[in-house]
């Protein structure tokens, strides 16, 4: 069969899965509220084959159409593959396979640990190109007494410096209240996520690692609702995996899925959590930066020719690029439906583009994010399920400016989220959320 006659073959056997796939859906009968039972790890169909466990977090018909689509589109209990790549499926990490934040984890545990070092020639704006001149003096006034270039800042005892950071960080300004990032695509970058990643720089991924490895630790034994001192102040320092969504991992696996990871947190953090759920660090996509020898360095890795990271339209071309061989702009281009994932979850508007390029059903943990809630809630297609946080989950949201700020331009403003037709999506009302 040549090449062409068989990526034609391709196309015509996932659009007959994802016709039967919608077919199924549509049969299903939608309920207001989650279903009914204690979560198991999986349940078997009549075939044999791994489905969702029954669990009280999944919201109304949601358990039932994961199931459809992983009957549908999985290897199991089927003689021949309809095709011969296995379906894809792709989770954002921090609030959709867990509670809080792991990126955010492992900056703190750094600042509590003294693990941030001086930048190596003094000026902090190495550390980031985004830095705006304010954020790097601010730093330096904070910082820059207290360790030679190069070596680990004393921010476990010194509350000054540690503060400085963490509002850097978290607030994405310093503690005067000054922008601290300027001059990025707001669509393919999240510069202070990206600086997590480049203050790691002089130490090996083997550090690292361990670096993650602790801080996971500490953040799952600590009891749910803790809180932290870090500097002078208290951040979050817990973490859990969401049972659920780990079992969605592991049915998706036991049905042929390939079920990979897509993340703007740094990506040898990103492995050890996963790890846990049986994913494969080659099957982890984070924020990277390039090495000097075994040392990390603060310079980041590029995607479709330009500095991005895997952050709404950079979580595209990544997978475009690591998963399916497009290099250069074309990576940030939509593929075709028979070259894309068939699923994606999320819970962020940073994940707005890669759920949206799912071809058979795109699953939002409801956070309140405006743009991914317009797409989710608007459902122009069918394909989206909304649920609830399975852990503390918000309460209803007002409405949704769908109309005038659904969709996040390059340079930070707001528009209008459209309708294929160029028609603008209504506002939209929170309708999946606690209480």
């Amino acid at each position: 069969m040549t090449i062409a006659r068989l990526a034609a073959h391709r196309a015509a056997s996932l659009a007959r899965r994802l016709t039967a796939l919608t077919i199924t859906a549509a049969t299903l009968s939608v309920s207001g509220c989650g279903d009914s039972g204690d979560h198991r790890e999986g349940d078997a169909s009549d075939n044999g084959c791994r489905t969702l466990a029954a669990d009280p977090g999944w919201y109304g018909d949601n358990r039932d159409r994961l199931n459809a689509m992983v009957s549908h589109l999985g290897t199991c209990g089927k003689l021949e593959p309809e095709t011969d790549d296995p379906p894809l499926a792709l989770f954002d990490w921090d609030g959709t396979m867990v509670k809080n934040d792991i990126g955010d984890a492992t900056f703190f545990w750094m600042v509590r640990n003294s693990k941030v070092r001086q930048p190596a020639d003094g000026n902090w704006r190495t550390t980031s190109s985004y830095l705006t001149a304010t954020a790097a003096a601010a730093l330096a006034s904070a910082c820059g007494a207290l360790a030679p270039a190069g070596q680990p800042l004393p921010t476990g005892t010194n509350p000054g410096c540690a503060d400085e950071l963490v509002s850097v960080y978290s607030t994405r300004q310093t503690r005067t209240g000054s922008a601290a990032f300027d001059g990025y695509n707001h669509r393919r970058m999240a510069p202070a996520a990206a600086w997590a990643v480049q203050l790691l720089a002089g130490w090996t991924e083997a550090d690292v690692t361990g670096f993650a490895e602790t801080a996971r630790k500490e953040n799952l034994d600590a009891p749910e609702g803790t809180e932290q001192a870090v500097g002078s102040g208290r951040q979050a320092g817990w973490v859990r995996y969401y049972a659920q969504m780990r079992d969605l991992v592991a049915t998706l696996q036991a049905n042929g899925f390939d079920v990979r990871i897509i993340s703007a947190s740094p990506e040898p953090v990103v492995r050890v959590w996963a790890a846990d759920l049986g994913i494969s660090a080659d099957r982890v996509m984070g924020t990277r930066t390039e090495h000097d020898g075994d040392l990390l360095t603060a310079r980041l890795a590029s995607c479709g020719g330009e500095t991005s990271i895997p952050f709404n339209e950079g979580k595209r071309c990544r997978v475009n690029e690591q998963v399916f061989g497009v290099g250069g702009p074309a990576a940030f281009e939509q593929r075709p439906e028979d070259r894309r994932q068939v699923f994606g979850a999320g819970d962020s508007d940073g994940d707005a583009t890669f759920t949206a390029d799912a071809t058979a059903l795109r699953l939002v943990i409801n956070r309140n994010q405006i743009e991914l809630m317009c797409r989710a809630y608007a459902n122009l297609d069918g394909r989206w399920l909304v649920n609830p946080m399975f852990t503390t989950p918000l309460g209803v949201s007002p409405p949704y400016p769908c109309a005038t700020q659904g969709f996040d331009l390059p340079n930070g403003g707001q528009a209008p989220l459209l309708r294929p037709d160029g028609s603008p999506v209504p506002d939209q009302q929170d309708r999946v959320h606690a209480g």
